[in-house]
């Protein structure tokens, strides 16, 4: 049978899938239940495309339209996430669901189609060299995992240690949730709707986790981390003043690498950051490597690529500003504006 191009429904998400964990650039972020996330969290309008052969998925695109006054109109792969693209069995699935990517944006008349990938295509699309991406194996030996931090940064590790410092997991979101938009507002970005976290936990269970840190019974920080395979992705952490003296996101993190490789975990992900800023040195502290992400766009009514980041200097004031906001008012207001930063 001829390659065929169509649109995900409900009834065929475990195919989908089960293409995904089969094949090995997919990643957490491919999986079907991000087009739920997205429209049962945000409202977004989602086209999620695969590629059928002889009845069998040969590839898959999970695309997302983002549309703002203040940001503009974005169709990517994927909104609120570091990684997405094409995964295709091959060259010809990969080709058909590029082209019909590139349809759906001109008909959606976007300003431009972006995929997110890891590695980079045959395109010729213009591309955006900001975002790199920190991975790493650990061991199941918790000793091993340590002594590969480098010594600086272990000694942190350390003092989170001696302080009394404790982890749990948490079966909940709330918690996290009331460390996490604090931590945000204090870095000047707008906060998540609390119903994303909720939405999250709902779809992917067991798969999207959080880990607590307590000092003398109180929450000073805590990450929302995804599991896919044989990977751990901490996502969404964040952490109060206090956590700051006493190390608390450094033994955060030491805690979920310790957690995951003894459950089996082989690879840590510190995820994407921004070349030139606090997290991007904070990860190559642990002694990972950054590695460059391939972000790649169609134009449509875009002249140049968007740039939509904090690096960009016309949202600097706005930055400052949103610091200066008490925690209420930026709780409030926040989620009605990340829904568009995607």
């Amino acid at each position: 049978m001829a390659l065929q191009i169509r649109e995900l429904e409900e009834r065929d998400f475990p195919r989908w899938d089960a293409f995904v964990d089969e094949v090995p650039a997919a990643t957490f972020f491919h999986r079907a239940g991000w087009k739920t996330v997205l429209e049962r969290a945000f409202g977004h309008r989602t086209h999620y495309l695969f590629a059928e052969r002889d009845g069998l998925i040969v590839g898959v695109l999970p695309l997302a339209q983002v549309k703002s006054l203040l940001f503009g109109n974005t169709l990517a792969s994927l909104p609120f996430c570091v990684y997405g693209g094409i995964v295709a069995a091959d060259e010809e699935a990969a080709t058909a669901l590029r082209n019909a990517a590139t349809e759906l944006a001109e008909r959606q008349r976007v300003d431009a189609l972006e995929l997110r990938n890891i590695e980079a295509s045959n395109s010729g699309w213009p591309g955006k060299d900001l975002y790199v991406t920190f991975r790493k194996a650990i061991d199941s030996d918790p000793d091993k995992n340590l002594q590969a931090i480098p010594r600086k940064q272990r000694a942190m590790v350390r003092k989170g240690i001696k302080a009394g410092l404790q982890s749990e997991q948490d079966t909940g979101w709330e918690r996290l949730y009331r460390v996490y938009s604090e931590s945000v507002r204090n870095l000047g970005t707008p906060v998540f709707p609390a119903k994303y976290f909720r939405v999250l936990r709902e779809v992917f269970g067991d798969d999207c986790r959080v880990l607590m840190i307590t000092h003398e019974g109180q929450d000073i920080a805590g990450v929302m981390s995804f599991y896919f395979r044989d990977e751990v992705l901490p996502y969404y952490g964040g952490s109060i003043a206090l956590a700051r003296g006493l190390k608390g996101n450094d033994f955060m993190y030491w805690e979920l690498m310790r957690r995951s490789g003894e459950e089996g975990v082989r690879i840590f992900d510190y995820g994407r950051s921004k070349e030139g800023t606090g997290s991007y040195s904070f990860k190559k502290n642990w002694g990972f490597t950054p590695e460059p992400l391939h972000y790649e766009y169609y134009l449509v009514k875009a002249d140049a690529v968007p740039e939509v980041n904090p690096m960009n200097p016309k949202y600097q004031l706005f930055i400052k500003a949103w610091k200066k906001l008490p925690l209420p008012v930026a709780n409030f207001i926040g989620p009605y504006l990340a829904r568009s930063l995607g």
